[in-house]
């Protein structure tokens, strides 16, 4: 998927592209809706804390060389066709996988004949849980020629503060935000992150 820029959402509305010719309206609108759903996934994704934003395969390497096993982070990928990427400390070293985005959905990238199967989302934060929920009870050895990718501890651009601390431990404690006798502007603070993502522990097989 293309995203248009602002300069060029401009001219579709001088030209009478945006809404001044039939059939045009939808498809621009939708371009319009996605693009603020991606801004609000990345801007919580900056929330998070592991987000390392442009850094490279080897920088990432680099950072995850003496990391124990199951640490990791979300860069912007390298590659022209993807946004983002997790990389990763396995017990055969660092390794990266990539995170599609596709009609306003992010999923995990994949062999083709596997790929529709995979859960999409709206976004990162909730993917990387969502994976890390899934498989934080297995206990399985893995076979020969098998790496499994284990996410235990995000590595964070800086030391999470305290209150960031204090919303996930809320998180982790109940759902029901607006139920607790908290002030309002607290209550919107604790719903601007609602994920548990600090010291749970995953796998995903690779």
């Amino acid at each position: 998927m293309t995203l248009r820029s602002a300069e060029s959402l401009e001219s579709a509305e001088s030209s009478g592209e945006r809404w001044g010719r039939p059939g045009t309206a939808a498809p621009v609108a939708e371009e319009c809706r996605e693009a603020e759903q991606l801004a609000a996934a990345m801007e919580e994704l900056r929330r998070a804390g592991w987000y390392w934003g442009n850094m490279t395969v080897a920088e990432a390497k680099e950072r995850l060389q003496d990391a124990p096993e199951g640490t990791f982070l979300v860069r912007d990928s390298s590659h022209s066709e993807y946004l983002l990427t997790i990389s990763v400390k396995t017990s055969a070293g660092p390794t990266n996988l990539r995170i599609e985005y596709q009609d306003g959905k992010f999923r995990l990238d994949s062999i083709t004949c596997v790929r529709s199967r995979l859960k999409q989302f709206n976004s990162v934060v909730h993917l990387i849980e969502y994976y890390v929920l899934m498989c934080k009870d297995r206990t399985e050895t893995p076979s020969n020629g098998t790496v499994h990718l284990y996410l235990n501890k995000p590595l964070y651009t800086s030391a999470p503060s305290l209150q960031h601390r204090c919303r996930i431990a809320i998180n982790k404690s109940t759902n029901q935000i607006w139920e607790l006798p908290l002030p309002t502007r607290l209550k919107e603070y604790l719903k601007e992150y609602q994920y548990q993502l600090m010291d749970v522990v995953a796998c995903l097989q690779h």
